[in-house]
């Protein structure tokens, strides 16, 4: 099927606009992660850095349903503004962070801003090109996630080690005005004009929800060594907040979450893949660099290229799917076969790492990538078909939605299971964590061989069932992919 000469018009008329906002949307996570052994150096906290990473994605995760909702019913051009306004702002905030609880309120806010520049640029692309093209044009937006998740590590690597961690967030600021300048050029199109009320209790149900869930995720450890009363409140709160949101949902005049629409099979199936593909994928972000740190002595800049081959495969194979896709009509063939893929090589790595070089244990997480990249594209995809025209931007913040709070709760029990290993089974790693951290495995060198090996053991173990947890979250986007209703379009 050909391309019109309108519809490649169309495109091109509002992808200029959205390239800084899908650039910053997705360079975030990784610029951020090869900064976080530096941040943690600084602050001195290792067991709470995961909450550099999931406060971000818990505030976007709330803010994917709002800015979908609201770009339907106000215009997505106006929402643009306030969504790189917030995210600059927040930048600012975390950049001139001295301490870990203000650096977690600065991703918080930014993941308020954050959580609507993808949302809201996937929206426009669906709102402009007709279904069958939409797969063709991802390739233009896998291009740029290509670009902006290999600028990351090296750029966060770079900038780390000769400006500071704090570089990282300021490097948002000149981006993000180049970012508004370009927003003018969108199209002025009206939103629907209906009827709307701000569901803000169904916001704070929400909010109360994944809170309590990611501090009791936190707090395992404690649970572990006896303290429980704490996370059997957090427990009965989360409980309690889930059931009056769905309460609160069913009847609602302008809900924040479409069940109805979340309810559709190929809908809610979409969504689960995508929440586990996000947690997969971020939390090897997040913690790949800590491994490459404590088990390989590498430095900031060393690890920006290492996580190169993770970050550019899934652009790549993001891209060469939605070709494929564009060409074909066929959909959830792809990601089925590449998680299948993905799980093996997860299990693989569990294992082998300890006797893998550097450089290998880099080439094998880009394998890992290109199988993984098969996966966002046909969601999208999959959702913005099912949702229709009318619920576009619900539709696709749905899938914002899920991605982000799969991956905020995949990063927090990947931490979870990776710090609980060491505390529990090997204190003695535990307690050496934050040295190697800080030191690389010279921190050792003045221990006893065995003392040394002991450590390292106990580092190897805690490693791999991190992995191992990954792996578990791919095994359920498998069965999820394969059972996709909707697998050709």
């Amino acid at each position: 099927m050909e391309t019109t000469p309108r519809q490649r018009s169309a495109f091109l008329a509002i992808f200029p606009s959205i390239i800084l906002p899908i650039f910053l949307a997705v360079v975030d996570q990784t610029i951020v992660a090869t900064a976080l052994p530096a941040i943690a150096a600084s602050f001195g906290e290792v067991d709470r850095l995961s909450w550099v990473v999931v406060s971000y994605l818990v505030a976007a995760t709330i803010a994917a349903p709002v800015y979908g909702r609201l770009g339907d019913v106000l215009g997505r051009r106006r929402l643009m503004f306030v969504a790189l306004f917030v995210y600059l702002g927040a930048s600012l905030l975390c950049g001139l962070s001295v301490s870990i609880e203000m650096l977690t309120l600065g991703r918080i806010l930014q993941g308020f801003g954050g959580g609507g520049l993808m949302t809201l640029s996937q929206a426009l692309v669906g709102e402009t090109v007709t279904p069958r093209e939409r797969a063709r044009y991802q390739g233009y937006i896998a291009t740029v996630a290509v670009c902006s998740s290999t600028f990351g590590p090296v750029a966060g690597g770079f900038l780390t080690e000769h400006f500071g961690w704090q570089s990282v967030f300021l490097i948002n600021l000149p981006l993000g005005v180049l970012a508004f300048v370009l927003a003018l050029r969108l199209p002025r199109r009206p939103g629907s004009g209906e009827r709307f009320r701000f569901d803000g209790l169904g916001l704070l149900w929400f909010s109360i929800f994944i809170s309590s869930v990611l501090i009791m995720l936190e707090q395992v450890q404690d649970v572990l060594l006896g303290v429980w009363v704490w996370q059997l409140v957090l427990f009965a709160l989360a409980l309690l907040a889930i059931v009056l949101l769905f309460r609160r949902e069913r009847r609602a005049s302008s809900p924040l979450l479409p069940l109805p629409l979340m309810g559709a099979p190929a809908i809610w199936r979409s969504d689960a893949l995508a929440a586990c593909h996000g947690g997969m994928l971020v939390a090897m972000i997040t913690y790949l660099p800590f491994f490459y740190r404590v088990a390989h002595g590498a430095s900031a800049a060393e690890t920006g290229l290492l996580l190169l081959p993770l970050t550019a495969g899934i652009g790549l194979g993001s891209m060469v799917t939605g070709r494929i896709v564009g060409r074909t009509g066929m959909t959830a063939i792809f990601p089925s076969v590449g998680l299948t893929a993905a799980v093996a090589i997860l299990v693989f790595i569990a294992f082998a790492a300890p006797s893998l070089t550097t450089n290998q244990t880099s080439a094998v997480f880009g394998v890992l990538s290109l199988a993984m990249g098969t996966v966002m594209g046909v969601v999208q995809l999959t959702v913005q078909l099912e949702a229709g025209a009318k619920q576009l931007g619900a539709g696709a913040a749905t899938v914002q939605f899920s991605r982000s709070l799969g991956a905020a709760v995949g990063t927090a029990l990947v931490g979870v299971v990776l710090f609980s290993s060491m505390a529990v089974s090997n204190p003695e790693a535990a307690a050496a964590f934050s040295s190697l951290v800080q030191a690389g495995p010279e921190a050792l060198a003045s221990l006893p061989h065995d003392q040394q090996a002991a450590i390292r053991e106990g580092l190897d173990d805690a490693f791999r069932n991190a992995f191992l947890c990954i792996a578990g979250f791919g095994a359920i986007a498998m069965y999820l992919a394969w059972s996709l209703p909707l697998r050709r379009i």
